[in-house]
């Protein structure tokens, strides 16, 4: 059975960073391409940032490319997400998942953005 706990979020001001992680257990990380996701209240869910399962491609959503940056360690079965320079359009609840959102929906991890 597929666990996976997302860690990292938090309050932080406008210009700030945060470095989410994602760790899963239950499954062979190597062999997925995997995402960062994105959910802010009253809005639908989006694809921020997806790295294949090598690691060695990454692509990003526009409202995000050059301050987020996504990467992996396959021998801890983890994924990253580095954001820098944040703003308040970025406050939202983050989730990671396969590429085709393929399991079920940890509970995520909240990050807020605000002066």
């Amino acid at each position: 059975q597929v666990q996976v706990v997302e860690s990292g979020g938090g309050l932080v001001q406008p210009g700030g960073s945060l470095r989410l992680s994602c760790a899963a257990s239950g499954i062979t990380f190597s062999t997925l391409d995997m995402a960062w996701f994105r959910q802010a209240p009253g809005k639908v869910r989006e694809r921020v940032a997806w790295i294949t399962r090598d690691g060695i491609m990454t692509n990003y959503a526009v409202t995000v490319q050059g301050r987020f940056t996504i990467s992996r360690s396959n021998a801890q079965n983890t994924m990253y997400l580095q954001m820098n320079n944040l703003r308040p359009e970025d406050t939202a609840l983050y989730h990671c998942n396969t590429w085709d959102q393929s399991w079920d929906w940890g509970q995520g991890t909240q990050v807020t953005v605000s002066s």
